[in-house]
């Protein structure tokens, strides 16, 4: 004769189906969490380029030509995120401001004065 049981619980096999689907989900979620810092560590990058921009011309303001180095530039505001490389090349009339984060992966370039901000 066969005893109805009162069973309670999960199978094993619903366990390990919820367990696959978490693990699908972290994954997902993990590729998504690293695309949102790759972003912000180029944000960065970004962010120090327009203000190394915006510090040459200050610099141009008051003494009639582009600052030759990031030293110069220090008194104009210009703070670097951490992380970040800033390379300037200038002459009299015209600057190249390089900007990239090792973390980010693009690099951004920006010839002024008036020049467009490009990435590569």
């Amino acid at each position: 004769m066969i005893k109805n049981r009162d069973t309670q619980g999960f199978t094993l096999v619903e366990l390990m189906v919820v367990v696959a689907i978490i693990g699908v989900l972290a994954a997902i979620a993990i590729l998504q969490f690293d695309a949102y810092r790759k972003k912000g560590y180029e944000s960065g990058a970004v962010w120090d380029v327009k203000n190394a921009a915006a510090a040459q011309e200050a610099y141009y303001v008051d003494y009639q030509t582009y600052a030759t180095g990031r030293n110069l530039l220090d008194g104009y505001g210009l703070s670097s995120t951490e992380g970040v490389t800033l390379t300037i090349a200038c002459n009299k009339d015209a600057y190249t401001l390089v900007s990239y984060h090792a973390k980010g992966g693009k690099t951004y370039t920006l010839t002024g004065p008036g020049g467009s901000l490009t990435s590569n």
